[in-house]
């Protein structure tokens, strides 16, 4: 049987030409395959054999356009690091468009670095192969450890220069989501007070995200109530893997609680609540520390954005969208000590156990341990029966002595509740993540010595993040101070 063409079912495109400009993406020189994420292409229906064929690739590249696709660039705002830009969009990406997998799901297709569209400002809309590596690299991890993300369908190169601070080979990625609208969708049509944009846009997102809201008696509200508990479990999420994200701009916070736009992100090694990476966050704006503070911010922007329709009384309208703004505080808290809880194997909750997670992270900040090896180190200690692997890799300092007697007590006090929670602790704590020196490491045998190697290898060990292997030794390893990254880069 011949492989087939993906079966495409556009929504969002039906909306109108306000949202959007329609425009083919610019071909390539030579495109070649880089590499297809064939699990995910079956998860939505989609042939691998095709994707991997000439004419797959060729859709990837921006070189054909398959039928029933219908590429466009979407039009958003945004504030960027807390500054209004009333007009910014998809300057480097075209939606291909929607399909739907076997459980009726739908999902958006983005072409990431497929040219120019009228929102480049001036830009090239090309990617350097670089951000498109990390882009894979990070978003299939964060998949592979629950984090709701988007994902990477395949990657390939252009045979075509890109042309930033130096010259550099291009790429394009082929990016899946649940959507692709953000918080500055929304944020462009009020600012232009096109409240039937604005109320068609918010109608298309309940349908697509929040059905459930349909029937409530303030559907807008109720929509912006699912905004904001979503972007709290997402946030806690992110701080529990020490994850940084580098660019929370309201551009870049989807309304479907995914996590988008890897550019100058980072997994934090040494444990440092002030820490960032990214090159242009000079002032610190969304260090690790603060994104929960940017995510409530964020937030306060979409309820002024959906403000004209949350009710005709106005002060009424302020009142209730404050009553759910700041529920998020509440609600990060509770997912992120939910979620620490069973990082720590402490199912059973409790005060005791709130302490004990703040003083460990007091700990961790003083001693400067691995984020990522402490709290599997900690699994391994809970589950005495298990092989110690990392203990000739890495082991707790003196310092922790106190805290580990308290847990272990109460651990051993927690265990009546569940025994299931400190094994579940080994598939909870990853031993290996995208480390910022080895993703580094991969782009630069890709793009200085079109070596691809380093890139699959890392790819398919972060697949299996809780599995260790004495073999990949190296790639659970902190960074040797030689090693350290201490700038991650946007690459646009």
């Amino acid at each position: 049987m011949s492989a087939v063409a993906p079966h495409f079912d556009n929504r969002f495109a039906g909306l109108g030409e306000r949202f959007y400009s329609r425009l083919p993406p610019t071909p390539v020189a030579q495109p070649k395959l880089i590499r297809i994420n064939a699990a995910l292409a079956r998860e939505l229906g989609i042939d691998p054999d095709w994707l991997a064929s000439e004419e797959g690739v060729a859709t990837v590249a921006g070189n054909s356009v398959p039928a029933g696709a219908e590429p466009l660039a979407a039009v958003y705002a945004g504030h960027q690091f807390g500054s209004w830009n009333p007009r910014l969009g998809d300057g480097r990406a075209l939606l291909l468009g929607e399909v739907l997998d076997a459980q009726g799901r739908r999902w958006d297709i983005q072409l990431k670095g497929s040219g120019p569209t009228p929102y480049s400002r001036g830009g090239d809309g090309r990617a350097p192969l670089g951000p498109v590596l990390r882009e894979y690299l990070v978003s299939e991890a964060m998949a592979t450890l629950g984090i709701a993300t988007t994902r990477a369908l395949a990657a390939v190169t252009t045979g075509e220069a890109v042309y930033r601070d130096t010259v550099l080979p291009g790429a394009v990625l082929a990016r899946v989501a649940q959507s692709h609208i953000r918080i500055g969708s929304l944020e462009y049509f009020a600012a232009r007070q096109d409240e039937q944009a604005l109320r068609l846009l918010a109608d298309h997102v309940i349908e697509r995200h929040y059905p459930a809201a349909a029937g409530a008696d303030n559907p807008y509200l109720a929509l912006f109530d699912g905004v904001v508990a979503r972007q709290a479990e997402l946030i806690a999420q992110w701080q529990l893997c020490g994850f940084i994200h580098g660019v929370m701009n309201t551009d870049n916070m989807l309304l479907s609680g995914e996590t988008v736009d890897y550019g100058p992100c980072a997994f934090m090694d040494f444990f440092d609540p002030d820490s960032v990476y990214s090159s242009i966050d000079r002032g610190g704006r969304y260090a690790y520390s603060r994104q929960p503070a940017i995510a409530h911010w964020n937030l306060m922007c979409l309820a002024q954005a959906l403000l004209p329709l949350f009710g005709a009384d106005r002060e009424a309208a302020v009142t209730d969208a404050g009553e759910v703004l700041d529920s998020f505080a509440e609600r990060f808290a509770a997912a992120h000590q939910a979620g620490l809880n069973r990082k720590l194997g402490l199912v059973g909750g409790g005060a005791d156990a709130v302490r004990l997670g703040a003083d460990l992270f007091r700990l961790m900040a003083a001693e400067r341990s691995d984020f990522t090896l402490t709290f599997r180190r900690l699994a391994e200690i809970a589950n005495p029966d298990h092989e110690k692997e990392l203990s000739q890799l890495f082991e707790l300092p003196a310092a922790y002595s106190d805290w580990l007697q308290q847990w272990q007590a109460l651990l051993r006090a927690d265990d009546h509740d569940d025994r299931g929670s400190r094994a579940g602790m080994l598939a909870t704590n990853p031993v290996f993540i995208p480390r910022n020196h080895l993703v580094e490491e991969a782009i630069s045998a890709a793009v200085g010595q079109a070596d691809f190697e380093p890139f699959h290898r890392l790819v398919d060990i972060l697949a299996q993040p809780c599995r260790y292997d004495p073999e990949n030794v190296r790639y659970a390893r902190p960074p040797q101070p030689e090693q350290v990254v201490t700038a991650t880069f946007c690459g646009t």
